[in-house]
């Protein structure tokens, strides 16, 4: 019994004795965290040290930066000799750089006015500077003024709302081909085409709007040299009665073209004038007196009876019958009045 207590106290040393070396070994031979300068760990909790920023890989996140889009327009105005050529050679300029033009206005000119042309060009946006600077060579530039506006923002709205709408639609479409029964498939038949027509709506507005950043739009307003002379008017007698007779001239133009449109007016308005004093004449006629006609004619009327009694009166004494005879209707009819008034006495 005691040699058998002996080798177990044996045993018990021989493993302490290894289990202490073990210790002492993998302590030399790990670095302190003193002299490595961190602070030394507590018995019991384990420090998780943060990583190195710099060293630290960034996250892949596609593609965060999108280029630059920019609206480009302008107006240029433009003095030539000839602006109907000047015109032409800017279209076929605009041609060469696959451009297109919009709108073209041309005023050949009459007596009065100069003549004129206008022209909304569309170039490619990466040559619109150099297109600028060759517009001296067609004729000289009087004012370019150029605005760029920045749509980064609402084109990368655009794109964001069409890739969410194309993904709700191809979902949508997965949904049909699994429906169950017919009131799933109408449903998401009719989710489908709302979503499908706001595709379409947002597609053609990024379109248009791909198309302003791609192409510049300019307006050119190409004008004559002596459009700008202001007319000062005479500087000599001569001038100033060469003038007067143009002023005269134009002036009896217009009165002949007056008068002409004025007769057709005049003419109505005598026609008027006779209806209404015919009219008129009707209506006092009509408010005569039926036994009165010297109302209705407005003369005073002699009827034959005082002519008989002018005849029939004897001639006073002492006058001759044939100075009586001879004597003018007037008198006869003052004499008849006299004697048809009853006598005052």
């Amino acid at each position: 019994m005691r040699k058998l207590g002996v080798l177990v106290v044996v045993l018990c040393g021989a493993v302490l004795l290894a289990g202490c070396g073990s210790d002492s070994e993998s302590t030399s031979g790990r670095p302190s965290p003193v002299e490595d300068g961190a602070p030394a760990a507590t018995p019991g909790i384990r420090i998780q040290q943060a990583p190195n920023r710099e060293q630290a890989p960034a996250p892949d996140n596609g593609q965060q930066v999108t280029a630059r889009k920019e609206v480009v327009t302008g107006r240029v105005d433009l003095t030539a000799a000839d602006p109907i050529a000047a015109a032409q050679t800017l279209t076929d300029r605009v041609a060469r750089l696959d451009g297109r033009i919009d709108q073209r206005t041309e005023n050949p000119g009459t007596g009065n006015t100069y003549p004129r042309a206008n022209l909304v060009v569309r170039i490619p946006a990466a040559e619109t500077d150099a297109f600028l600077n060759g517009l001296g060579e067609i004729g000289e530039v009087t004012e370019v003024s150029t605005n760029r506006d920045d749509v980064t923002m609402q084109w990368q709205d655009l794109d964001a709302r069409i890739t969410a709408l194309q993904a709700s639609v191809t979902r949508l479409r997965d949904l049909m081909a699994r429906a169950a029964n017919t009131a799933d498939l109408i449903a998401a038949e009719g989710a489908l085409a709302d979503r499908q027509a706001e595709l379409d709506s947002l597609t053609g507005q990024r379109r248009y709007l791909d198309d302003q950043v791609s192409l510049s739009t300019l307006t050119i307003d190409i004008s004559t040299t002596a459009d700008g002379k202001r007319d000062t008017g005479p500087s000599n007698f001569w001038d100033g009665v060469v003038d007067g007779w143009n002023s005269l001239i134009d002036w009896l133009k217009d009165a002949v073209v007056f008068v002409g449109q004025a007769l057709p007016w005049l003419g109505f308005l005598a026609v008027i004038g006779v209806v209404a004093g015919a009219i008129a004449r009707l209506a006092r006629r009509r408010r005569a007196p039926r036994g009165n006609p010297a109302a209705a004619t407005g003369r005073p009327a002699h009827t034959g009876d005082e002519a008989v009694v002018t005849a029939e009166k004897p001639a006073a004494a002492g006058e001759n019958p044939a100075d009586t005879a001879a004597a003018p209707p007037e008198s006869a009819a003052g004499t008849s009045g006299a004697a048809n008034r009853p006598d005052s006495e």
